[in-house]
């Protein structure tokens, strides 16, 4: 599978942040073809979309192209463009989130069309665009445009090749405060809106703290804050400050929903879903909501088993470990139209979005196995 690696070189070799997925795309289109994909093309909104196979049971196996900025690569132990392969690990910005996965699932797909494993199924593997900024907007505009519900969805986010069973919910809240400007000469005319937020922040800080125990369990972190002011000679007259929220299995948005109108009960203040409005790298118009329950797939359902079938072929052990990420993913669109949805992928998830990302290249080689094997089991 040496040309597995090659193309993953390449992938890391070719800079992707988000919005700037364009000439990523066109690799991976060329690689598909090269392959031959029945269908290789980009979409509208600047996902890659391919396609073997033409049966009734449909396979879906997602990764996003885009990586989050370096800005310290002269402190890299390896440059982070070179996807320089030492000591078994692939270097490089995305290698293991999730340029890895994602070209082990294209090249996975053709070895299943030619072991013969397609019989009667169509299996897309997609590289899907801006998932660091808009998780799903990306998947749900393909389907719209495919016009598909696939059977099944595999998500390939970095697991460290161990089966996972779904992630934590989200909701991210913007709160703000409501003041009265007035010349800071004389601030008694005025309401200042940060005074007014500054018990708000204890709040979710106590609230951060009582959902804090043994176990999974849910979080809260203010992760920025601004205020509006005239001038700085003038009271702010208004505070805001963006939250994000991280639901535990058990726990629900309207539960959410219930902690943010205690934060600002008693305030002059009001809050809202943190709602951002993105473009991708064709200009599509991406709306993001971000309020999302957390999910699971149990370990019975015909798609666990069959992956846990997969993995034990391929590594010749039984499987004894499941994981449940903490972070957000594409999952959570077509788990929301109710398509059996799992995870699994190469790479060690803590090394994402850090310095010195590498991925082991024997978990590539053995997930694109498994994600072969796993179209055979389907």
């Amino acid at each position: 599978m040496k040309d597995l690696i090659k193309f993953v070189q390449k992938a890391v070799q070719t800079r992707s942040y988000s919005d700037e997925e364009e000439d990523m795309a066109i690799l991976l289109v060329n690689e598909m073809k090269k392959l031959q994909y029945d269908e290789a093309y980009i979409d509208s909104t600047g996902n890659v979309i391919g396609r073997i196979g033409s049966g009734q049971t449909i396979i879906h196996f997602d990764g996003h192209m885009d990586t989050v900025e370096v800005n310290d690569g002269d402190l890299w132990q390896q440059p982070p463009f070179s996807g320089y392969v030492v000591d078994g690990y692939l270097w490089g910005r995305g290698s293991v989130d999730m340029k890895s996965a994602l070209c082990a699932a294209i090249y996975g797909a053709a070895k299943a069309r030619d072991l013969g494993y397609l019989d009667d199924k169509t299996v897309y593997v997609s590289g899907t665009v801006c998932e660091e900024y808009c998780d799903g907007v990306n998947l749900k505009l393909l389907y719209d445009e495919l016009k598909v519900k696939p059977d099944y969805c595999i998500i390939c986010e970095p697991s460290g090749n161990v089966i996972t069973l779904g992630h934590k919910g989200k909701a991210l809240i913007r709160i703000t405060t409501h003041g009265i400007s007035a010349h800071g000469s004389a601030p008694e005319k005025g309401k200042n809106a940060v005074y007014e937020m500054a018990e708000i922040i204890q709040r979710v800080d106590k609230l951060n703290q009582s959902l804090s125990k043994e176990g999974p369990h849910g979080t809260i972190v203010l992760s920025d804050i601004s205020c509006v002011s005239a001038s700085l000679n003038a009271v702010p007259s208004s505070c805001s400050i963006y939250l994000d929220r991280r639901l535990a299995l058990g726990e629900t948005l309207d539960q959410v929903k219930n902690e943010m109108n205690k934060l600002i009960e008693g305030k002059d203040a009001s809050w809202e879903v943190g709602t951002l409005i993105h473009h991708s790298w064709k200009g599509k118009e991406l709306y993001y909501e971000p309020m999302h329950d957390p999910w699971m797939i149990d370990k019975t359902h015909p798609l666990t088993q069959a992956l846990i079938c997969s993995y034990e072929r391929v590594y010749g052990s039984e499987v004894n470990q499941f994981d449940f990420w903490d972070f957000g993913t594409n999952a959570i669109i077509p788990v929301s139209l109710g398509i059996p949805t799992i995870g699994f992928g190469p790479g060690e998830y803590k090394l994402a979005h850090m310095r010195d990302e590498h991925c082991s290249v024997d978990q590539i080689l053995k997930a694109s196995d498994i994600y072969c094997q796993l179209i055979n089991e389907l």
